[in-house]
């Protein structure tokens, strides 16, 4: 059958192909092409960049926002794009609008707290928040920080962090919510939910792929790597929390400093234009991380929205102009002016970024009595250069309670024999306290003896990694004397000794062997990347403990019977040279809880205090034996110019990876024992909703339900199937074009176009304005790039019907010990073999307060997005068919009851 091109495609296609040249114009040295064995990762081109549509509760904020851009000119519109004077108030700020009195944006880290800021509280780490297994508590942790962030000013918190801790040593993993994009994705929306609730824009980052340090990018010079991640692997895994963040109504994304599939994460237009904003409806805008662009015409084409801190890169250039609009030394700023005028990036797609800040701004009710910034990331002091800048308004209010609960709740019981917890005063005559993690920072909280800022250095007890994503401590309560205050409190007699010195075998034998009990104190440590701590550069370089922390917890247990070892740790670390230990009679994971530390493992160590707590923490991650039982680890080294990290792993990555390769780990993903003992029983199933159909291109339809799913370890394209008609190109001026097209009935075009001259260019475009492209190489050209906007617009978080509840999962859980106790109980879900899924995929969780002897019902909504997958060939999300086994249980490996749910 023979199909005709109609002009309006034409013009489409001819748009495309200017637009593809535009795109390509800036180049940073850093090829563009993939290299050699690696061009099927090539990211494909997703253009023009879709108009945000003030979908759902968005559209009162997007109307206000058009209107009050309509009002502005385009260097008033840049002000709002372009960073500023990175040496202002926040660590990063927008222009003003004098004329109308618009003060800008406050953009502050972190995702724990308030950074640089005095009279703030330092809360628990992401990681710990997860590993309560609570989501009101996880919530309650959102609005908390928001309130410090609102009480100080700032208008955009930078968090939370939800990347997927693919290698256990990742150096920012616990900023993050786990190895599991379930449980990740129920942290992040929990928490975006809390902050915004409050008024504040939340930022969700890094979008996508910045699983390590090494090589990231940004403030570290040199390489950097592509993550290379398959179009199943993508969605079902590193996209889901997301996707979840979306529902959630996060105001902004931020996009990483890594390649995403050969492409630069803010200039990947399939990944920002694509997916966040086409497939995923996001009505937000997106920044960059800080300094991540590498040029200035691609980003704005791909999507990006807002480029922050503004300068070009760290240490290049003016890192303080005061006016974007003006300002010479930025990718965007006077640039994004030239690039408007000279037709390479359409007004309308400043418009557009402009209007989706300013929704976010109204729809957090920014326009109405927000405070202004009272604080200065450049210092404490009340005055700098003779400008009040520091406030010190003290925004912590009783949050000290909500940070000990968290500590407490997160903590993890992995041991405990001989009945050694809850430890009683009254039981104890000589307690011996060992290693400097239980004691203080010798140069205080903040600080570090070699003069670091950004907590870089493992100094006292560790209660917060390094790096931007931390916060000062307000306070800190070490270990050591939340102990001795709560020992000396009941029993002053009982002999309190501290050893704090880790390599003093000495003295540490002298104390444990006269003791009746000892705990023992170890850590381990990361951060980001550009901070180097003891050889550490961002990633660990092992997952071992640090400060001779095996030696010492040996030395200890070979004359103290009754060793108590308690973890401060950022991530997994292998125990095997100790957990068999019979001396070591019990061991608490305590994560980095923050401010309220000694505390809150206080109420946990002992069983009578005031605030006694039950342990009900659970991993939120797996431990296991060896490091080479993970299935993936950080590339330390490569001598490629962009290093290729591919995921050849797929979906099976933590618990999944262990269960799919028979791997028995030390201690398994969302494991954790409590003083008392709990039984399940009355597992029921049941279907309560039909799926159903919806007018959209990424809508699960009943007529897929019987279609096999099409799995492909590479990224798909989205190509029709039908009828074509062939069209060739030729474009002078030293490159031409060759367009092949081919043409459904439907009226969908698909163009494939190579350009010479170093330049190629494979395109996909539809007869709907959406056009995907792969392009690569230097081609310039002052075109005019298609009008924002005319690309189609998704249901917020994706389609709706994905987020309704198709079954129930349903049980009962008994207290059978002695003691009041919370239990986490899990479900997971096994697919059909057709599906190509790990054995088993965390689905649904709760947290269960139970007095002794009482029962209680839990029940677990599934969603539809919960027994979906996402087929490559069709580009949509597809429910499965068949039977779906049912696994209740305490952790992934502790399975309790087992069931079917028929679909």
């Amino acid at each position: 059958m023979r199909t005709t091109l109609r002009p309006g495609m034409l013009r489409l296609l001819s748009l495309t192909l200017l637009t593809i040249q535009a795109f390509a114009d800036v180049t940073t040295g850093i090829p563009d092409a993939a290299p050699a064995g690696f061009e099927e990762w090539e990211s494909p081109i997703v253009l023009p960049a879709p108009a945000v549509k003030g979908s759902g509760d968005w559209a009162l904020a997007v109307a206000k926002a058009k209107k009050f851009v309509a009002g502005l000119t385009l260097a008033e519109k840049v002000n709002v794009t372009t960073g500023v004077d990175v040496l202002n108030r926040c660590v990063g700020n927008t222009g003003t609008i004098p004329r109308i009195g618009w003060a800008g944006f406050c953009l502050e880290d972190s995702p724990l707290g308030v950074r640089f800021a005095d009279f703030a509280s330092a809360f628990p780490a992401g990681i710990n928040a997860a590993a309560t297994w609570d989501v009101d508590l996880i919530k309650a942790r959102g609005v908390a920080m928001a309130q410090e962030h609102r009480g100080k000013g700032v208008n955009v918190a930078l968090g939370p962090m939800t990347n997927m801790g693919r290698v256990a040593a990742g150096g920012r993993n616990w900023e993050g919510f786990g190895g599991d994009p379930f449980l990740s994705g129920v942290a992040t929306a929990a928490t975006i939910e809390g902050m915004q609730g409050v008024g504040v824009i939340a930022t969700v980052k890094h979008y996508i792929g910045n699983e390590q340090e090494h090589f990231r990018g940004g403030s570290e010079a040199g390489q950097v790597q592509s993550s290379n991640i398959d179009d199943k692997t993508l969605h079902e895994l590193y996209l889901w929390p997301f996707a979840e963040a979306v529902k959630a109504g996060v105001g902004s994304v931020m996009c990483s400093y890594n390649y995403i599939n050969q492409t630069q994460a803010c200039q990947n237009s399939k990944l920002i234009n694509g997916i966040l904003k086409e497939e995923l409806g996001f009505q937000g805008f997106i920044m960059s991380d800080w300094a991540a662009m590498i040029n200035g015409v691609q980003p704005a084409l791909a999507g990006l929205d807002m480029n922050m801190p503004g300068f070009v890169g760290y240490g290049v250039g003016p890192q303080d102009d005061p006016d974007p609009s003006t300002a010479t030394n930025s990718w965007w700023g006077h640039a994004l002016i030239d690039m408007v005028n000279n037709g390479s990036v359409p007004e309308a797609r400043i418009d557009d970024m402009v209007t989706r800040s300013i929704a976010a701004w109204y729809k957090m009710g920014q326009d109405k009595n927000y405070p202004h910034v009272s604080f200065s990331q450049l210092t404490e002091a009340t005055y700098l250069n003779g400008e009040l800048v520091n406030e010190h308004i003290n925004v912590q209010g009783d949050h000290y309670k909500l940070i000990r609960e968290i500590g407490a709740a997160s903590t993890i019981l992995l041991k405990n024999t001989k009945s050694a917890l809850p430890l009683k005063v009254k039981n104890l005559k000589r307690i011996g306290i060992f290693g400097s993690d239980a004691g203080p920072h010798p140069v205080g909280p903040n600080g570090c003896s070699d003069g670091q800022r950004d907590k870089g250095c493992n100094e006292g007890t560790l209660a917060m990694g390094w790096g931007s994503g931390t916060a000062n401590f307000p306070y800190l309560v070490d270990p050591l004397a939340a102990i001795s205050q709560h020992i000396q409190s009941i029993d002053p007699t009982v002999v309190v000794e501290g050893v704090l010195d880790d390599f003093n075998l000495a003295a540490q034998t002298a104390v444990s062997s006269l003791a009746d009990t000892c705990v023992v104190f170890v850590s381990a440590d990361s951060g980001e990347g550009y901070i180097t701590v003891d050889g550490n550069a961002g990633d660990r370089n092992n997952l071992t403990l640090w400060a001779n922390g095996e030696t010492l917890i040996n030395n200890v247990a070979s004359t103290c019977a009754n060793t108590i070892v308690v973890q401060h740790v950022v991530g997994p670390v292998l125990v095997e040279s100790w957990i068999n230990n019979p001396n070591v009679t019990a061991v608490l994971h305590a994560g980095i809880p923050g401010q309220e530390s000694g505390n809150a493992l206080v109420d946990v160590l002992f069983g009578d205090g005031a605030q006694a707590t039950n342990p009900s923490g659970r991993l939120p991650y797996t431990i296991a034996k060896e490091r080479s039982d993970y299935p993936a680890d950080v590339v330390y080294t490569s001598s490629d110019t962009v290093p290729q990290i591919t995921y050849s792993e797929g979906l099976n990555i933590d618990y999944r990876h262990f269960d799919a390769e028979g791997i028995e780990p030390r201690f398994e993903f969302g494991f954790g024992l409590s003083y008392t003992t709990f039984g399940y029983s009355g597992l029921k199933t049941s279907k309560t909703h039909k799926r159903r159909a919806e007018a959209h291109h990424t809508t699960t339809s009943a007529a897929h339900s019987s279609s096999a799913v099409a799995v492909s370890s590479k990224p798909a394209n989205i190509v029709s199937a039908a009828s074509s008609v062939a069209v060739s190109v030729s474009v002078s001026a030293a490159s031409s074009v060759a367009v092949s097209a081919s043409v459904s009935a439907a009226s969908s075009v698909s163009v494939s176009a190579s350009v010479s001259a170093s330049a190629s260019a494979s395109i996909s475009a539809s007869a709907s304005a959406s056009v995907s492209a792969s392009a690569s190489g230097n081609a310039t050209s002052t075109a005019s790039a298609p009008p924002a906007g005319s690309s189609p617009v998704g249901d917020i978080g994706g389609p709706a019907a994905l987020y309704e509840q198709v079954a129930t999962v349903s049980y009962q859980i008994k207290n059978t010990g002695h003691l009041a106790g919370h239990e986490v109980s899990q479900v997971y879900l096994g697919f059909p073999d057709a599906y190509d899924q790990p054995p088993k995929i965390l689905r649904g969780f709760a947290r269960t307060l139970l007095s002794a002897g009482q029962s209680k019902s839990v029940s677990i909504p599934i969603r539809q997005k919960d027994v979906s997958v996402w087929d490559v060939v069709k580009q949509e999300w597809v429910q499965v068919t068949g039977t779906v086994k049912v696994y209740v249980g305490s952790s992934s490996r502790a399975i309790k009851l087992q069931g079917t749910i028929q679909f």
